[in-house]
């Protein structure tokens, strides 16, 4: 679990009116894991705030993991 990605603090999304779309959307988003490492990973947003998005991603040894992001980390594909 060192390699999870932290989640953005969720007081800042706290009381923002979230979005779950049926599909997520595909995106490329920068990660940072648990470590301290960042990487680039396409991604799929699978809900969003006006600051933070929750992407599922892989990393790049090909594991599945899931992160609040600031939304400035994440632009659509």
């Amino acid at each position: 679990m060192h390699e999870q990605a932290p989640d953005a603090p969720a007081e800042a999304r706290a009381g923002d009116r979230m979005v779950q779309p049926e599909t997520p959307l595909p995106v490329r988003a920068w990660i940072t894991s648990g470590r301290g490492k960042s990487f680039h990973a396409d991604a799929h947003a699978v809900a969003w705030t006006s600051t933070q998005v929750r992407v599922r991603y892989l990393d790049p040894g090909g594991r599945e993991g899931f992160a609040w992001v600031w939304a400035s980390a994440v632009r659509r594909r």
